[in-house]
C-alpha cells in the first residue's frame, strides 16, 4: 500500500481535506475514504457539523490518530428544525432551507482554511469537496490549494440528457446506453431550477465547484460501471480518477452478525431456511408515501416470499413507533410467520451476510448496492431518486435483478408489479439461478480486496503528481481496468 510511505521513502505523507455533503449516503463512504487514506500514514482534515459528527460510527484505531473530525457550526435558519444538520433531519419542504443553512458554513469554513494554511506544516496538500460545495472550492483556490470534485455514480453523468457536456472538438459526446422514463426526467428536471430559499439551484452549485476544481474523482471503477464509466471524463472535459467502491470488508457482516447475535431480527433469521428470506430496506432518506408503503405491504404479501422489512416512517405521517399506523389494516397478522416488520435501527451487514437472506429490495443507493452485492445478493430495485434510477438500470442490465414496474408518467407501483418482482427474484427457479449468477459477478468485483486496496493507491499517486501550478508532473490516467 502506498510505497511512497515507506520509512526509506522522502516523501512526507499528505495532509487532505475532505469536505463530504450532509448526507450519511456521502459522510459514511467518504469517512471510509479518510480511514484508508489515514492507514497509509496521510492526515485527513474531516469536516462537518457537530451533530453529524457525533452520530458517525468510531474511527478505527489504526487510522484515528491521523483523522481529524472538523466541527463547523451549522447556522440557525428560521423554520429549520433544531437539530437539523443532515438531511435525513430535514422534511422534503425544508430542504431550501437546509441548503440555505449549508451555505452558511462558507464563513467558519474559509477560517480553518486560513488557519490551516497559516503555516506551512499545516497547510493542505489537496481538498477533497462534494458536489455542492461551491464555497470550498472557492475558498481552496483563494490558498492555492488544489481542489478534488467528488463525483456522483457514472451511470447518472452519462446518462443522456445529462449537462454539462464537452469534448475536444466541441462535439456532445456520446451517452451511455439508457432509456430514462418520464417521471424521472421530470424529476430531474427540478435540478435545473431555482432552489427557493436557497436562491441557487443545484445544478448551479455543481457548475461553480467543478469550475474551481483542477480533477474530479468518483468512489467507482470501470468494472462496475463499464458502459459509464469511460464516458464522463469526455462529458465533464476533466480527469478523472476512480477510488473504487470503498466497501466494508468483506468479513464484517459476518463478524457483526456476532456482534449482533441478539438482535431480534437476526434471532429470527436463525429460524429460516437458507435463502429463503427477502430484506426491504429503501434507506433512511427515501420515506415513501402512506399508499406506497400500502402497496409495497400488500405486494410483498401477495408474493409469498418470507421478508424482513426496515421500515420508515412515510413522508408527512405521524404513526406508532411499532409501525402498526403505517400498514394495510391486519397485515401484520396476516403474515404472521411469514415476515418481520420492524421500524428502529437493523444491522443491515449482519442480516445481508445471514445464509437464510436470499435477496435484497433496495431503493439503489450506491451505499446499498455496495454492501447488498458485497455478499451477492440478487436485487429487487425501486429506485426513488437521484441516481438510484440510472444505477437500477445499469444493475438490471448485468442481470443482477430486476425492477419493479413502474407507471411511466408518474412513477407509481402497485402491489402486483411488487409481487411480480419478489416472485422472480426469490421464488421462480430458472430467473432466481440468473439473477444469483448476476449477483455473483458484481460480488466478485465488490469484495476484491486488493483490486479495491489498489485504487486508493493509484488515487494517491495521482494526488501526489499533481502540481499546485495545474500541471501534472506524470499523465493522470482517467481510469483503470486492471
Amino acid at each position: 500500500m502506498d510505497a511512497v510511505l515507506s520509512s526509506s521513502s522522502p516523501q512526507e505523507p499528505l495532509r487532505i481535506v475532505i469536505v463530504p455533503w450532509l448526507a450519511f449516503g456521502h459522510l459514511l463512504p467518504y469517512l471510509e475514504l479518510s480511514e484508508r487514506l489515514a492507514s497509509r500514514g496521510h492526515h485527513v482534515s474531516y469536516v462537518s457539523t457537530p451533530r453529524n459528527l457525533a452520530r458517525l460510527p468510531p474511527l478505527r484505531p489504526a487510522a484515528a490518530p491521523r483523522v481529524d473530525l472538523v466541527a463547523l457550526p451549522l447556522p440557525r435558519v428560521d423554520g429549520l428544525p433544531d437539530g437539523a444538520e443532515s438531511t435525513n433531519d430535514v422534511p422534503d419542504d425544508k430542504r431550501p432551507l437546509h441548503f440555505k443553512a449549508f451555505d452558511g458554513l462558507a464563513a467558519p469554513f474559509a477560517e480553518f482554511m486560513a488557519a490551516a494554511c497559516a503555516d506551512v506544516g499545516t497547510r493542505s496538500h489537496w481538498i477533497i469537496a462534494d458536489s455542492f460545495h461551491h464555497w470550498v472550492a472557492a475558498s481552496a483556490a483563494q490558498h492555492k490549494v488544489p481542489c478534488a470534485l467528488l463525483l456522483p455514480t457514472a451511470a447518472i453523468i452519462a446518462m443522456p440528457g445529462q449537462p454539462p457536456e464537452h469534448s475536444a472538438n466541441g462535439e456532445a459526446e456520446p451517452a451511455a446506453p439508457d432509456t430514462v422514463p418520464r417521471y424521472e426526467r421530470k424529476a430531474l428536471a427540478h435540478a435545473f431550477a431555482d432552489d427557493g430559499e436557497s436562491g441557487m439551484s443545484t445544478i448551479q452549485r455543481w457548475t461553480l465547484t467543478k469550475e474551481k476544481c483542477a480533477l474530479a474523482v468518483i468512489r467507482s471503477c470501470v468494472e462496475w460501471e463499464p458502459e459509464s464509466f469511460p464516458l464522463v471524463p469526455k462529458r465533464l472535459g476533466m480527469p478523472v480518477v476512480p477510488l473504487g467502491l470503498l466497501p466494508p470488508p468483506p468479513d464484517s457482516g459476518r463478524r457483526a452478525a456476532s456482534t449482533n447475535r441478539e438482535h431480534a431480527t437476526v434471532r429470527w433469521l436463525e429460524t429460516q431456511p437458507p435463502g429463503s428470506v427477502l430484506y426491504v430496506a429503501l434507506g433512511s432518506e427515501v420515506p415513501l408515501r402512506a399508499e406506497q408503503v400500502h402497496e409495497l405491504a400488500l405486494g410483498l404479501e401477495l408474493a409469498g416470499a418470507r421478508f424482513i422489512w426496515a421500515l420508515r416512517k412515510p413522508s408527512g405521517a405521524a404513526v406508532l413507533d411499532d409501525g402498526a399506523g403505517m400498514l394495510p389494516p391486519d397485515f401484520q397478522e396476516r403474515t404472521r410467520g411469514q415476515g418481520m416488520v420492524t421500524t428502529g435501527w437493523l444491522p443491515q451487514m449482519s442480516i445481508l451476510a445471514h445464509a437464510a437472506v436470499g435477496g435484497f429490495l433496495t431503493h439503489c443507493g450506491r451505499n446499498s448496492l455496495v454492501e447488498g452485492l458485497l455478499f451477492g445478493q440478487p436485487l429487487v430495485m425501486l429506485p426513488i431518486f437521484g441516481d438510484q434510477g440510472p444505477n437500477a438500470r445499469q444493475m438490471e442490465r448485468k442481470n443482477v435483478g430486476l425492477q419493479v414496474a413502474r407507471d411511466e408518467n408518474d412513477g407509481s407501483f402497485d402491489r402486483h408489479g411488487v409481487a411480480s418482482a419478489v416472485r422472480a427474484v426469490m421464488l421462480e427457479g430458472e430467473a432466481r439461478r440468473g439473477f444469483v449468477a448476476g449477483a455473483a459477478k458484481m460480488q466478485e468485483v465488490v469484495a476484491d480486496t486488493e483490486r479495491q486496496e489498489r485504487y486508493i493507491d493509484e488515487f494517491v499517486h495521482h494526488l501526489r503528481s499533481y502540481n499546485v501550478g495545474g500541471d501534472s508532473t506524470t499523465p493522470l490516467p482517467t481510469f483503470t481496468s486492471s
